[in-house]
């Protein structure tokens, strides 16, 4: 209702702006109206370094005719300024189709997965600083070595309100918190890091009761005290076993991204032309679902106004289905999947992912790594790279150790795995019943938009993955 009430925003405003949008022709047109208020403090040597606060507001103005999409926007909610805009839109996606009737009505929320935050109180602004020097505390107590510790807060409120052209309107408050630490651990001229952080579409309390400044804080000073005894990773081709959790990333980037619609109706991914097809190891099941309650991947909506679903992409090991944003389910002639999302008012939405993770199965984790006589075993990883169009990828892990013997034995670092998406999913070969999703820290890029997102997996092992290490394996 903020549009409505601060901008004095009516159904007839918003039919007279769809109008305009549709005036030079078109099949669909939508606006997409956002009010972000956003905080976030910094801790460096002990010292809070920076504290900022803003406010963000737009409207986006899309028409689609066809495969061809006219955007524009402003940051000027005036009513000649978004006429302004859909204008723009119109005379880039014009087409002799037209759409003769707007008529929109207020559909009510599919969902409701997050609280309603409102802004937070100046008073607030205590705790969030103490958080941080809390966090502070806590990374240099766990060891000695740690000698220097850099920890973030950021928290969001956004409202949106989505009209389109085929009736719907939509609106949600979608709050996002988010607490980062860092922590760096010496011996010698040996210098290494940890990282750890979590959060997600919560209040602040979140921090006080689900995980504590402190419990990130020890986890990130443990990571980089491991590593200053990590010798380097051995290379070659190696059995690896993925921890649970946020080594999903993984899934994400190799396998996820090459299921968004986008990718496949362009028939650019390595999955294209494969639905009903068998894809991956049998033992295999992958989901997005943007429905989980609080999670920093989900939403009550999606950024089309579409509900956000859960949505079987493998089953089994067979490719079932794509992630579908608006464009893509009408070009492909399937429903909307709730995956329509966008960095910001300024930009036009995509098939993106929400919460991405693979089911569990039927094995013990202890298990699994007995299994291994020799392997890696990988709990953690950093940044990575993929090729849609392939399906390579290139990740680099964060927190690795040898498996020998079918135990987890010494750590090691500067261990990278190379290999082939679709080729790994095939490779799977024992998946563990402690399927663990992410803390909430995770933001993807695609096209030079950054969105949040959630990943999770089992513990899994891959036979035969290609490492990138100093050593034979």
């Amino acid at each position: 209702m903020l549009f409505r009430s601060r901008y004095n925003l009516t159904e007839r405003d918003l039919e007279r702006y769809l109008a305009e949008a549709l005036s030079q022709g078109g099949d669909y047109a939508d606006l997409y109206f956002e009010y972000t208020e956003t905080n976030a403090l910094s801790l460096d040597e002990s010292l809070i370094k920076s504290a900022t606060q803003g406010i963000t507001v737009g409207c986006g103005v899309r028409v689609l005719c066809g495969e061809k999409a006219g955007y524009a926007y402003t940051d000027d909610l005036a009513p000649e300024k978004i006429l302004h805009a859909a204008r723009v839109a119109a005379h880039i996606a014009a087409a002799p189709s037209k759409v003769n009737e707007i008529g929109i009505a207020e559909r009510p929320a599919a969902h409701n997965l997050y609280p309603v935050v409102e802004a937070a109180p100046d008073g607030e602004l205590g705790a969030k600083l103490d958080l941080l020097a809390r966090a502070d505390c806590a990374a240099r107590a766990f060891d000695g070595r740690v000698f220097q510790v850099r920890a973030g807060y950021a928290d969001e409120i956004r409202h949106v309100l989505v009209a389109a052209s085929d009736g719907r309107v939509t609106e949600d408050c979608q709050p996002l918190t988010r607490l980062s630490v860092l922590a760096l651990a010496r011996d010698g001229a040996n210098i290494q890091r940890g990282m750890d952080g979590g959060g997600g579409r919560v209040a602040l309390d979140f921090f006080r009761t689900v995980r504590t400044a402190e419990d990130f804080a020890r986890e990130a000073a443990r990571q980089a005290v491991v590593q200053l005894d990590a010798a380097d990773a051995p290379a070659g081709e190696m059995t690896v076993v993925l921890g649970p959790g946020w080594p999903g990333i993984l899934l994400h980037e190799a396998v996820g991204h090459g299921l968004e619609a986008d990718f496949n109706r362009k028939k650019v991914s390595a999955f294209s032309g494969l639905i009903g097809r068998q894809v991956a190891s049998p033992l295999c099941t992958v989901i997005d679902d943007g429905t989980m309650p609080g999670r920093r991947g989900s939403l009550n909506v999606d950024d089309e106004g579409h509900p956000t679903s859960r949505t079987v992409l493998i089953e089994n090991g067979v490719l079932k289905g794509y992630l579908q944003d608006q464009l893509s389910s009408r070009i492909l002639g399937t429903p909307p999947t709730g995956n329509g999302r966008r960095e910001s008012y300024q930009h036009l939405p995509m098939p993106r992912m929400t919460n991405t993770f693979l089911l569990p199965g039927e094995d013990d984790p202890q298990d699994i790594i007995r299994s291994v006589p020799r392997g890696l075993y990988c709990a953690s990883f950093g940044g990575g790279q993929v090729d849609i169009t392939s399906g390579k990828f290139v990740f680099s892990a964060s927190e690795s150790y040898l498996l020998e013997d079918g135990r987890i034995t010494r750590p090691v670092r500067n261990a990278t795995l190379i290999g082939n998406g679709p080729d790994v999913m095939t490779k799977i070969t024992m998946v563990g019943h402690d399927l663990k999703l992410d803390q909430g820290i995770g933001t993807c890029g695609k096209e030079g938009q950054m969105v949040p997102v959630g990943v999770g997996i089992p513990t899994i092992k891959v036979e035969r993955l290609t490492i990138g290490g100093v050593g034979p394996a």
